[in-house]
């Protein structure tokens, strides 16, 4: 296991040390997608092929660091956040999260005639929190490595976008910066361009936005539990035998729920806390290493420009149809 484990730690290492670059940091660009990105070019160079024993930690990484990082990730929300904007917060994240899974599942597998795979990592990461979304969706169905760079690369665009586009049309709306901010964290990818985008707006902005934020990447354990059982009843549906038996439960969910619920009761101490963060964030990436790792160029072409048209789709609707919700619900 160890030479697939030394290849995840260089990537992971190395894609740390790159997003600190000013031009990466400043783009808001995390270490997670960097070590994507430097997984893929790795893995498509003859090195890749020199290495052959490599697949034991890879797979040991895409699966139990992934699902250990998803549970450390509960560590950054607390139950006080959610409840400091009331109800009706969670409302509109529920509302946009179906919105979105629904209009992008329909669009992407009936109109663009994509795979489901694909259709579905790209809209989990458009309507939740990004890659992270991707990652644990892609953990609960075993979906191929290509369609889960290709979602990931999707959400960084447009959620890079979203980042740079909110402050610009912040003053053209002519809305409250409280209510801003809550429109910005239903509606933008990704927690951290969610805090670039509201930090460029203002304080009052960037608080509602980031509880926003952490509503929606709290329903993520909803929305796990029942992709899970709707996948297996696909699968055994296309296959005419169940193939694995039993129900999909992605008890990492449960993991990542516990740690929430301990966070807000428990004050650990701040190194102790920063500490297990960091784990988390280092996990998290080395699992996208190791699935850039896997990934073949050929196989990424193949999926074609269907899921950035896709990605487009939602972006827009999450623009305008998360400006409309925000306002009814929550103005």
């Amino acid at each position: 296991m160890w030479q697939g484990l030394v290849v995840c730690i260089t990537l992971t290492a190395a894609g740390f040390g790159l997003a600190q670059l000013p031009p990466l940091a400043n783009a808001g660009i995390s270490p997670l997608v960097v070590a994507l990105l430097l997984g893929i070019v790795i893995g498509n160079t003859p090195l890749a092929g020199s290495l052959r024993h490599t697949t034991p930690g890879l797979k040991f990484a895409t699966r139990w660091l992934l699902r250990g990082g998803i549970v450390l990730f509960g560590l950054s929300l607390t139950l006080q956040q959610v409840a400091a904007l009331g109800p009706r917060v969670l409302l509109l994240d529920v509302l946009v999260i179906s919105s979105v899974l629904i209009v992008g599942y329909l669009i992407g597998t009936r109109v663009l005639g994509m795979d489901r795979e694909t259709t579905l990592l790209t809209s989990a990461g458009s309507a939740i929190c990004g890659a992270a979304a991707v990652l644990a969706t892609e953990s609960t169905i075993r979906s191929r490595p290509a369609a889960t760079s290709m979602a990931v690369a999707t959400v960084v665009l447009f959620g890079s976008l979203a980042m740079l586009a909110y402050p610009l049309l912040y003053p053209l709306l002519g809305m409250e910066e409280g209510l801003y901010g809550v429109y910005i964290g239903a509606t933008v990818h990704e927690v951290a361009q969610v805090v670039a985008a509201g930090e460029a707006v203002g304080p009052e902005a960037l608080a509602n936005a980031v509880i926003v934020k952490l509503v929606r990447v709290m329903l993520l354990v909803p929305f796990l539990l029942i992709v899970g059982q709707w996948w297996m009843r696909r699968r055994e549906g296309d296959e005419a035998q169940a193939t694995g038996g039993g129900l999909v439960i992605p008890w990492f969910a449960f993991g990542f729920m516990a740690m929430v619920v301990f966070n807000s009761l428990v004050q650990l101490p701040a190194p102790l806390h920063d500490g297990l963060v960091l784990a988390g964030q280092l996990a998290l990436t080395m699992a996208m290493a190791a699935l850039g790792y896997e990934t073949r160029l050929e196989k990424l072409k193949a999926l074609g420009i269907k899921p950035f048209i896709l990605a487009l789709t939602l972006f827009v609707l999450l623009l305008g149809g998360g400006l409309l919700a925000s306002t009814l619900l929550m103005g």
